[in-house]
Order: C-alpha cells, then sequence, then structure tokens
C-alpha cells in the first residue's frame, strides 16, 4: 500500500468509526424519566424533558419509539411555543397542552425539516407521539391528559 492509501485508509475509518459513534450514541441514548400518562381509555408511557437542555435535545437521533412512548416537553410556566424537527428522525404529531391538561392543538411533524409548528395559545406542555397516533386514537383538542403535574 501507498502511503496516500494507507492515510486514505486510516481517514475512512476514522469517519466511519464517528458515523457509527453517533448512531450508537442515538440508540443508547439515555431515556429520561419516565411517567405514565392517559387520555380517554389509552396509557401513555412518557418520557418528561424539563430542563432547558433537555427541551433542546427532545427526541433527536432517535430511529424509533414504541407505539405507546412519548415525549413530555415542560415549559414550567405557560408560554407561547413552538416546535421543529431538526435533527429528528423519526415523524411525530405534537399536541399542545394547557394548564389544566387540555389539548389545546394538534400538529403533524414530518422529520428533519425546521417548519413551525406552533400552539395556537399558550401551553404549560407539549406531547410528541408518533405520527398519526392522536387521530388512530380519536383524541381531539379539548380532551384531558391525565397524570401531568398541574400548576
Amino acid at each position: 500500500m501507498t502511503k496516500i492509501s494507507t492515510i486514505a485508509m486510516q481517514l475512512l475509518g476514522a469517519t466511519t468509526l464517528a458515523i457509527l459513534s453517533t448512531a450508537s450514541q442515538a440508540q443508547t441514548q439515555g431515556k429520561l424519566p419516565v411517567k405514565p400518562l392517559s387520555v380517554g381509555i389509552y396509557v401513555i408511557q412518557a418520557e418528561f424533558a424539563t430542563t432547558p437542555a433537555e427541551r433542546e435535545q427532545g427526541l433527536m437521533l432517535r430511529t424509533k419509539m414504541g407505539s405507546n412512548e412519548g415525549m413530555v416537553f415542560d415549559f414550567g410556566a405557560p408560554a407561547g411555543v413552538c416546535m421543529w424537527m431538526k435533527n429528528t428522525l423519526i415523524p411525530l404529531s405534537v399536541a399542545f397542552i394547557d394548564i389544566d391538561g387540555r389539548i389545546v392543538n394538534i400538529e403533524d411533524m414530518q422529520p428533519e425539516t425546521l417548519d413551525s409548528h406552533c400552539a395556537k395559545r399558550t401551553v404549560n406542555y407539549a406531547l410528541e407521539m408518533n405520527l398519526g397516533w392522536f387521530k388512530q386514537k380519536n383524541i381531539k383538542p379539548g380532551m384531558k391528559i391525565e397524570g401531568l403535574p398541574l400548576k
């Protein structure tokens, strides 16, 4: 092997290792604390993102989520919020939830986009589920999510 071939192989190996490391990190990313929520007859195993860093990370780089799993973004106080899907690899639906635990609106979001999906009024929470989950379960605005830490 020539010196150039050796260097090229080393660079290829380092690049491959970096890609695999990132993918592995995404798969083994530690889950946040999980609490059960319910809406109607359905139980959701929801991870809770409560700090700014946890909310910023959200479900980025994950490649799958269980059928009744989701993530709650707890904003701590009523806020006008928008969500986007930067570095998020799975399609999601998000329910924006008010201080009383009632769904304000639900939006569908496509992976790896910067499109804004906003609450129609101030909310305390956003709940992300797999794309179409709310529609499949006939869950609509006005319904109450039980188990949230109401303020």
